[in-house]
């Protein structure tokens, strides 16, 4: 049984989640014209940037220069990534960027390990901590996130009622600290989702939390990122990751040939040819996808890019 939504809702990571583990470091400049370039194509999320150690991420050494350079476009809500107070810190002093707070647990012990240098328990342990944190800076804790929630190269397979357990802690936490979480992230760190897992996992995430949404953050290492955003669109759900043109890829995943989230114009494309609203305009930001691979200076994977849109090509045979 399916039941597609009417809308969905992306938040725009590439300028993020891509520029973080290129080889090369690419110039300030080029991440604002991409982050400008993507404000003016409807998306209404864009995750600009990440505050980390420039020790362990040198592409994210200029975070408060691309903040401070790009040009703000009234409804568009800019956003960072941060692991830690630090972090935040830096986040919050820049004074440009949407700020939410967030907790997040591990279905892998192994990945927390090599990620966090944390064992589940000290994980666990600190979320309270967070949402402390996150409310001393008047920042409302809405969302949950579980990394590596599909499986993972270091453990293999995740229980789908480990995940549920991990939601289950996360929102109970969020109770506890007078907090309620109304959005669980369920990330593919390690791209070890299928569409069957997918629907899985999902139907047990929905099942026990019938009243909060759910996201899904895909990665296409496998070739498998669009059919598993499907099977998720075949569960009801409305919020995606997505990066532009296909960028990025974990840094921390180990895996040599670890690709990035679900191409964003290519989902877009998915998503208008099955009637679902997204509210981009797919030629504009198909003009991004082809600047971002102009920028870092070597072919990226998303595809309508370069085949074009179904609507342009309908156009064009109507004009002839």
């Amino acid at each position: 049984m399916t039941d597609l939504p009417s809308r969905v809702f992306i938040k725009e990571e590439g300028p993020r989640e891509g520029f973080q583990i290129e080889k090369r470091l690419i110039p300030t400049t080029g991440k604002i014209r991409l982050v400008d370039a993507l404000s003016d194509t409807g998306l209404d999320y864009i995750q600009v940037t990440s505050f980390v150690h420039p020790g362990k991420v040198p592409g994210m050494a200029d975070a408060e220069a691309v903040v401070a350079g790009m040009t703000p476009r009234d409804g568009v809500r800019y956003a960072g990534l941060w692991l830690n107070q630090q972090g935040l810190i830096r986040a919050i002093a820049t004074g440009r960027l949407y700020l939410e707070g967030k907790l997040t647990l591990y279905a892998s012990d192994a990945f927390l390990k090599r990620n966090q240098n944390r064992d589940p328990q000290q994980q666990l342990a600190a979320q309270p901590a967070l949402v402390k944190m996150y409310q001393a800076h008047g920042i409302p804790v809405r969302t949950g996130f579980v990394t590596a929630a599909f499986g993972c190269n270091f453990e293999g397979d995740v229980a789908p009622a480990k995940i549920v357990a991990l939601v289950n802690e996360m929102r109970a936490i969020a109770r506890d600290q007078g907090e309620d979480l109304s959005l669980i992230g369920l990330g593919d760190t390690m791209a070890w989702a299928t569409p069957e897992r997918i629907r899985r996992v999902v139907g047990m995430v929905q099942d026990a939390n019938p009243d909060v949404d759910l996201s899904l953050h895909l990665h296409d290492t496998r070739g498998l990122g669009l059919a598993n955003a499907y099977a998720g669109l075949q569960m009801g759900v409305q919020h995606f990751d997505a990066a532009v043109a296909g960028l990025g890829g974990c840094p921390f995943a180990a895996h040599a040939g670890a690709a990035g989230n679900i191409c964003t114009e290519d989902f877009v494309l998915m998503c208008e040819e099955m009637g679902i609203e997204t509210g981009v305009d797919l030629e504009k930001l198909s003009e991004c996808a082809r600047l971002a691979e102009e920028i870092v200076g070597h072919p990226l994977p998303g595809k309508v890019k370069t085949g074009g849109s179904l609507a342009a090509l309908r156009s064009r045979i109507a004009a002839s």
